[in-house]
């Protein structure tokens, strides 16, 4: 685990993040006990957890697509300091008396869409940083780095808000922003630089969640974190209330059991790669999700402080180790082209599990008693160990591939980037008794295909000659198809591989790309010049390569 630290650049960010993610502990410490002392509303203080995760949850995406397409650094510099202006307007809202429920909820708000712009575009980079070999390791030190904080922020949070009040709670959650901006700065990022020009912002979102939708293994990796969020979100939400009504404590003991949390996760934590690399994944992850949720139970009946103190620990390691896993595991099955959007997503449905879960818990609580959500949060997280039968999470890595050597299409029209749309056919010769094997083949083409960004894909069979099978597909324009053939990882060329091993002269398919010219088109006129020649900085190649 110590080989990212060897790297200058991430031991200095990571460093400083322990500082930035300490303030944040502080502040949501801060927010959730003030909330709690003015309005008394189990649903309000529950809602201080949802305005902080509700950004991530709603703009992840977009998150994920501009740190794919611009500076990685820059973007995660300008986020930060969107986050300091919200700890900024929270501190001062607080010195001057004009603290309320709203100005908490809108200061939260402002401090999670900025973490939301962050985390897609720092924890894409760190593969740049550290290199592909030291990438789980540098997942599990950024994880740990989160919960290193929660395991001290909590206390010294409870500490603060009882000794000197919510305005210094507040004010050194702003200043604890500056080291990770300064780091930021200092790092020298070296990018290669692209070979085309970045995506529209709309595409490249509609391209994540395209690639996500047709991308099982991510689906099936999404679907066990959304619920481990959900049971998680009973700790955070309801712990001042385990805190208050059950223990009968106060900001220390609340402080102390967030603390316990979080200890539970550094210690958990630094076991993670020996975890990894001694059980499988999907074996770790449901002995978290049972460990859990026997934790969550022993929460609800618990009136010890020492005994719940240990629920919150065991949870604590529990939610590090499988979250971890599930990052690393997000992370392994997506190409670099979209690991920004892809970890957005994995962003999003934690975010979203947390928000929805403390909504969900908190309504229960209000409604019914705050030990019956936890009852019931406990109850959904032993559930969840079945899920691995519905959704096997992955155990293999998406390696790049790319275009194959030599296969730049032939174009003899004067085109641009922006000139579409363009419309590929793949002509196969398939024997007719090998027809039902090669179906099924295709349709894992299909899913590929769609997967970098093809619409409309579609497969025909010629009624006079059954052998002849026709493969159509489009993208809105020609750097849009560029793009796709980038994309490729080795899985998807094994898959088109074997579709073409069913060609009966053993050739390479025949591959038609057509510039799709609509009826009533203005460059149909008369007076609107056909230029048909072949520009001179496109090469020509064999065209068996779509």
């Amino acid at each position: 685990m110590g080989a990212p630290l060897r790297q200058r650049a991430f031991r200095r960010i990571w460093t400083a993040s322990l500082f930035s993610n300490l303030g944040q502990q502080v502040q949501a410490v801060a927010a959730a006990w003030t909330m709690l002392q003015i309005t008394h509303a189990p649903h309000l203080v529950a809602m201080v957890q949802t305005a902080s995760m509700l950004p991530i949850m709603l703009l992840a995406i977009a998150a994920g697509a501009i740190a794919d397409m611009y500076d990685r650094r820059k973007v995660a510099i300008a986020a930060l300091c969107l986050s300091f202006s919200g700890a900024l307007l929270l501190a001062a809202a607080a010195a001057l008396g004009l603290i309320s429920p709203a100005v908490i909820l809108l200061c939260c708000f402002i401090v999670g869409t900025g973490l939301a712009l962050y985390s897609p575009a720092w924890q894409s980079s760190a593969s740049e940083v550290v290199g592909p070999e030291a990438m789980p390791a540098a997942v599990a030190l950024y994880s740990l780095s989160n919960n290193a904080a929660r395991s001290v922020g909590p206390a010294i949070g409870g500490v603060i808000v009882a000794s000197a009040g919510m305005v210094v709670a507040f004010s050194l959650n702003a200043v604890l922003y500056l080291p990770i901006l300064i780091a930021l700065y200092l790092w020298k990022r070296q990018a290669e630089p692209p070979r085309l020009p970045p995506e529209r912002l709309d595409r490249a979102m509609l391209a994540g969640l395209r690639y996500v939708r047709h991308a099982p293994p991510i689906r099936r990796a999404i679907g066990r974190t959304i619920t481990m969020a959900m049971g998680t979100s009973a700790i955070y939400s309801m712990t001042p209330f385990v805190a208050r009504q059950i223990l009968g404590g106060g900001p220390g003991t609340y402080g102390l059991l967030l603390g316990a949390f979080g200890i539970g996760a550094v210690g958990f934590g630094l076991a993670t790669a020996r975890l990894r690399a001694r059980f499988p994944i999907e074996w770790t992850v449901r002995g978290c999700s049972l460990l859990l949720g026997l934790a969550l139970l022993l929460i609800s009946v618990s009136r010890h402080t020492p005994l719940t103190a240990l629920a919150m620990l065991c949870a604590g390691g529990a939610w590090m180790v499988a979250i971890s896993l599930l990052n690393v595991s997000v992370q392994l099955s997506s190409p670099r082209w979209v690991s920004g959007r892809a970890l957005a997503a994995f962003q999003a449905v934690i975010a979203g599990g947390l928000a929805g879960g403390a909504w969900l818990w908190g309504q229960i609580g209000q409604q019914i008693d705050v030990a019956t959500a936890i009852q019931i949060a406990g109850v959904v997280m032993l559930g969840s160990i079945f899920l691995g039968y519905l959704l096997p999470l992955p155990v293999s890595a998406a390696i790049e591939a790319g275009p194959p050597p030599g296969s730049d299409p032939v174009v003899k029209l004067d085109i641009t980037g922006r000139s579409g749309p363009v419309v590929i056919e793949v002509e196969y010769a398939v024997a007719p008794e090998d027809a039902r094997r090669f179906y099924d083949v295709m349709r894992q083409v299909k899913r590929s295909r769609e997967r970098n960004g093809a619409f409309d894909v579609s497969l025909a069979r010629d009624m006079a000659d059954p052998s002849v099978w026709v493969e159509r597909f489009h993208y809105p324009t020609w750097n849009d198809y560029l793009r796709a053939r980038d994309r490729p990882t080795a899985e998807d060329r094994a898959i088109r591989d074997r579709a073409t091993e069913f060609q009966v002269d053993k050739c390479e398919p025949r591959v038609r790309r057509m510039l799709e010219r609509p009826f009533g088109s203005v460059r149909w006129r008369d007076e609107a010049p056909d230029h048909g020649r072949r520009l001179p900085d496109l090469p020509v190649s064999p065209p068996g390569n779509s």
